[in-house]
Order: structure tokens, then sequence, then C-alpha cells
């Protein structure tokens, strides 16, 4: 008898969770490649998203790996089936690789999604 009111309970809850409302935030791509950059260059790209669930999308947070990047999150909810952008500033006054890691966090069903950006930036040729 207990297994049969655990089983009931259990579909119950899962019956519940398939019919509330949910953000679920898609990007369409995880990575952004810079390529080689000459330092100076400009260094701001932008990663597009779309909320594919159901409720009004939140992205209450959006932190760099290093200081030398500068995320900018959208302010307003994002509603079901629209798109949005993150946009991301990196520091190309810095000659080297680029290997760096955005964490969004949101209201979406999917989580935290971690983004990055890779690339190298250059000294500017000798003329």
């Amino acid at each position: 008898m207990k297994k049969i009111i655990l089983s009931f309970f259990v579909l119950s809850l899962g019956f519940f969770a398939c019919a509330q409302e949910v953000a679920t935030i898609t990007f369409d791509s995880l990575t952004i490649d810079y390529g080689t950059l000459v330092k100076g260059a400009d260094g701001v790209r932008q990663f597009r998203f779309t909320n594919s669930g159901t409720a009004d999308l939140e992205i209450t947070q959006v932190r760099s790996s290093c200081g030398c990047t500068i995320p900018k999150k959208p302010e307003a909810p994002i509603a079901p089936g629209a798109s949005d952008v993150i946009e991301v500033a990196y520091d190309t006054k810095r000659i080297g690789p680029i290997r760096k890691t955005i964490t969004v966090a949101s209201n979406a069903s999917n989580g935290m999604v971690a983004l990055k950006i890779k690339g190298e930036v250059v000294e500017p040729p000798v003329e």
C-alpha cells in the first residue's frame, strides 16, 4: 500500500511540474571566437539568446572570470519567444590569448549558463 501511495505522489508531482510555466534560455552560440585582434581594436561582441520557455525570462546576474571582460545584461524581462543579447566588452589593450568565461544566472529552467570568449590580441604590425 505504501508503494502505491508513493507512486501516486511521485506521478502527481510530475504532473504539476509539467503544468508550470517556465522560462528557458537558448543561446545561438555558447562561444564567441574573436580570432586575432590588433591591440586597441573593438572588443565588443554579443551573445544572442531566445526565451524558448513559456514564462518571462529574467537575467539576474552576469559575471566575468576577469576584470578585463565587462558583460552587460538586459534589465527588462524577456517575454516567451522573444530574443535579446548579452553584450561583452573585452579590453583589447592586453596583449596575448583570450580565454574567458561569462556566467549567466537567471530564472530559467536550465539554470546557470557558462559562455566563453576566445581569441588573441597582438601588437599592431610595424611599418
